[in-house]
């Protein structure tokens, strides 16, 4: 990996995985003070405050909203990508996150709670296009030979991005940084600062080799690319090898989510990827996330400790995401996402039997700590990175985009619902409203274990028939 290949996978990283993570742990800690904001707001232009079911339903809104932005960004992606290229569809996203952190900047100032809804729908969206960007530019290429740019890092690696954009968030959530009330607007629009650095960086970086070659059929501008990111004067087999990719994806007809939906054949892998995907999102994790800090303060936890105790969480889900990425091609994808959903649903239980018990025995906070913990460190080591992977070992090259659109569509979809419902749930089943998630993580791998196989070092074909 030469240091121009690295750079610009960082870079990428930077601007896209983690600030994703990033925008889904941002909204945890300030969400007193925004329901403070729209409290106030809503007294001057009505003169009477929310009561708590619309302020609820409110703050549920803005949470939620940056998954339906993200929904539309996934579908939009291909185009984005085939349009404009690698750095194009960067720059046009990078566009978008300082519109979103315009709007959320000021929208203390000008008194308008709607800047902030808009402000994390755009967010989504964004997320949305570049979330799924590594799966639709690594989707172009049938074999993983020479002629891979390695420009989008994937799976695993993705996971650790995303857990370090949920960390930088924690930490500058925190009350000697940006964690004070009047703070809020600026931790919000922090998202501005990587899409800047991504916005001035990436002209120093040529235009993927792949997408100018397959796409654009530009020889010339692909073998200077591959000069400058291999390092070495010699890639004409690389040329050679991409072009056999261009022939073959020019030979291959690609089919749309309805004919993946009715394709008899590959029936049990849809199956497996509509399970997984939704299973991932409806585990709990979002509402960690997106509440750590109200569930923290539900089983005992004082309040001056909570945001050293999420800061604690942030840092334990790095250590697991790195731990993911380093054992997943050794052991395997199949026991990763078994032992990951296995620990989140007894995890989830244990929060149960915690809140029950805390009356009894005062102790039983530090339980629930250690359960939301063991959620963080399962979904990180498994759950997290293994989808996205497994999408692509489950298909051949004709029917992989449209289950990446199937997968990321579930993905978003699910996780507004969880960010969407979660309060209401939590204030309608108190502490059984962790049973439903510890239900669908042991359901989830149940089905994993029964049905999917071990994709690791295996074909298409082996895939196939161990599937029939």
């Amino acid at each position: 990996l030469t240091f121009p290949l690295l750079s610009v996978s960082l870079l990428v990283s930077f601007g896209s995985s983690m600030l994703y993570g990033y925008n889904l742990a941002v909204v945890n800690s300030p969400a007193v003070h925004i329901k403070a904001f729209y409290n106030a707001t809503w007294s001057q232009r009505y003169g009477h405050e929310l009561t708590p079911g619309p302020l609820t339903l409110l703050y549920s809104l803005t949470v939620s909203i940056f998954a339906m932005g993200g929904l539309v960004g996934s579908l939009l992606v291909g185009m984005l990508v085939e349009r404009y290229g690698r750095n194009g569809a960067l720059s046009r996203s990078a566009l978008l996150v300082l519109l979103a952190g315009g709007f959320m900047g000021f929208s203390r100032e000008l008194g308008s709670p709607e800047m902030v809804i808009i402000g994390r729908s755009i967010t989504g969206l964004h997320s949305g296009m570049l979330c799924t960007v590594p799966s639709s530019q690594s989707s172009t290429a049938p074999s993983q030979g020479a002629g891979e740019d390695f420009i989008f890092p994937t799976g695993s690696v993705e996971g650790i991005f995303i857990c370090l954009g949920v960390f930088a968030a924690q930490v500058l959530s925190l009350p000697e940084l940006l964690g004070e009330d009047r703070f809020w607007p600026l931790l919000l629009s922090v998202v501005v600062v990587p899409a800047s650095l991504q916005l001035l960086l990436l002209h120093c970086f040529p235009e993927s080799p792949r997408y100018l070659l397959i796409e654009r059929n530009d020889v010339c501008g692909a073998t200077k690319a591959l000069h400058q990111f291999l390092g070495t004067p010699d890639v004409q087999d690389v040329i050679e090898e991409m072009k056999e990719e261009q022939r073959s994806l020019s030979s291959m007809e690609m089919i749309s989510v309805w004919q993946l939906l009715r394709d008899r054949s590959v029936h049990w892998q849809t199956l497996s990827v509509v399970v997984v995907n939704a299973g991932m999102q409806l585990s709990g994790i979002d509402a960690i996330w997106f509440y750590t800090n109200i569930i923290f303060e539900n089983v005992g936890i004082p309040e001056s400790q909570i945001p050293y105790t999420t800061v604690g969480t942030g840092v334990i889900e790095i250590i697991a995401g790195l731990i993911g990425c380093f054992t997943i091609e050794k052991v395997g994808r199949r026991p990763l996402i078994i032992i990951g959903f296995c620990a989140m649903g007894v995890c989830s239980a244990g929060i149960t039997v915690s809140l029950l018990l805390q009356a009894a025995l005062p102790w039983m906070h530090y339980v629930s700590v250690a359960c939301v913990v063991g959620i963080i460190a399962g979904f990180c080591m498994g759950p997290a990175g293994v989808p996205f992977l497994m999408t692509a070992e489950l298909f051949t090259q004709s029917h992989r985009p449209a289950a990446y659109i199937v997968g990321g569509s579930l993905n978003w979809l699910c996780n507004f619902t969880v960010g969407f419902i979660f309060p209401f749930l939590q204030m309608s089943a108190g502490a059984f409203c962790y049973l439903v998630f510890c239900g669908i993580c042991l359901l989830v791998a149940l089905y994993v274990y029964f049905i999917i196989p071990e994709t690791k070092n295996k074909t298409f074909m082996e895939i196939s028939h161990i599937f029939a």
